[in-house]
């Protein structure tokens, strides 16, 4: 189901899922990453313990960045495992 933000239900479903609009848009975001980038996080190593050694926070300085080479140059920088 499509939902247009225009259309009131939008409000709803952020107090229903109590996730804020911010949240939401931060989330978003990731959409706009290279897809080679998304491809591989999608394909990191399941942990049984302890903390993702990527997340959202991290992706942010790279998802910024319209230019898919840019965002390669700042995904190869970032610490990993």
């Amino acid at each position: 189901m499509r939902v247009a933000v225009d259309s009131g239900r939008v409000p709803r479903i952020f107090r229903l899922t109590r996730v804020t609009q911010l949240r939401i848009s931060q989330l978003m975001n990731l959409c706009h990453l290279a897809p080679d980038i998304q491809e591989e996080i999608l394909f990191l190593p399941l942990l049984m313990s302890g903390r993702d050694p990527v997340h959202e926070h991290m992706l942010r300085d790279v998802a910024c960045v319209m230019d898919w080479m840019e965002q390669r140059r700042r995904w190869g920088s970032l610490p990993r495992p």
